[in-house]
């Protein structure tokens, strides 16, 4: 196990035994990955932890239910537990603020982290993201309802890309076997049960908080996303008083593996921007510093 690069170090965060990726010196930038079936921080952050670690400390940890992150014994998990996780995950290492990149799932956290501790966010990026009402769509309930085989994470691979030559043999084995490992499948199952348009709900945020975020915000997407809508991305540049839309075009749902290069350009200087231009956020009473 100590060989499989999925594997980094690790924390007590909130209670929960987490794994997490390092690279990097300076100002905290936190990933936060998506939801699909055997996803860990590594599988979707590979190409861009080394990348933006060349300008900030980067941490990319495994969510509760995801990757090699402690499982809980109840196998429940909602908003409230992948917040309080995400806030633990900061306290334990002594970030008092960070940079949050937000993919999907992560975008819909994200998003609500930011509104409900906004002093601990200083810029934020949501990429393909979630975090509001919108009717589920086919390719959200393919990826919710998978069920283990190769030939439905194939089916998968072909959902999250645009570009067909990302989709491999050897891709859709690598992440079926990540998918079928102990204890992956089940925790996964448990999250999105049918019917699954509730999860979008619950995971959304209110459209009056999302008015009131004061962060400077690149909101980011694949054209042909066929995972989460594109008017995603529109309702929340449209919404986010200081928000950005960056669009790229002939990409779908992989934007940090599609377009890794330009969307680590874009990230890491979007990041760079607010050393020059924004003091940081002072701590509210009541709030975690």
């Amino acid at each position: 196990m100590s060989e499989n690069p999925e594997i980094g170090k690790s924390v007590v965060a909130a209670g929960i035994r987490t794994n997490y990726h390092e690279q990097g010196e300076g100002f905290p930038v936190v990933l936060i990955h998506g939801s699909g079936p055997g996803v860990s921080a590594w599988a979707n952050w590979r190409l861009v932890l080394p990348a933006l670690g060349r300008r900030f400390r980067v941490l990319a940890p495994d969510m509760v239910g995801f990757g090699f992150t402690e499982r809980p014994a109840d196998n429940v998990y909602d908003m409230p537990r992948w917040l309080k996780h995400l806030e633990g995950f900061l306290d334990a290492l002594g970030i008092a603020q960070a940079h949050l990149v937000g993919n999907s799932f992560g975008g819909a956290l994200a998003l609500a982290f930011a509104i409900r501790k906004p002093t601990r966010v200083r810029r934020l990026v949501l990429m393909g993201s979630a975090g509001i009402s919108f009717p589920i769509t086919p390719g959200l309930e393919a990826v919710w309802g998978y069920t283990p085989s190769l030939e439905n994470m194939r089916r998968l691979l072909d959902i999250f890309a645009y570009d067909r030559r990302l989709v491999t043999d050897e891709l859709a084995k690598l992440r079926f076997e990540a998918s079928i490992r102990p204890g992956f499948q089940e925790a996964f199952a448990a999250m999105f049960p049918p019917p699954r348009q509730r999860w979008v709900e619950a995971l959304a945020s209110r459209e009056e908080d999302i008015r009131r975020l004061p962060h400077e915000t690149l909101v980011i997407h694949g054209r042909e996303d066929k995972v989460i809508p594109l008017s995603n991305a529109h309702t929340l540049a449209d919404w986010i008083p200081r928000a950005d839309l960056h669009v790229f075009g002939r990409c779908g749902h992989w934007t940090q593996i599609e377009r890794a290069d330009r969307f680590n350009g874009l990230v890491g200087d979007f990041f760079a921007e607010a050393a020059a231009d924004e003091p940081k956020m002072p701590a509210k009473e009541g709030e975690t510093a």
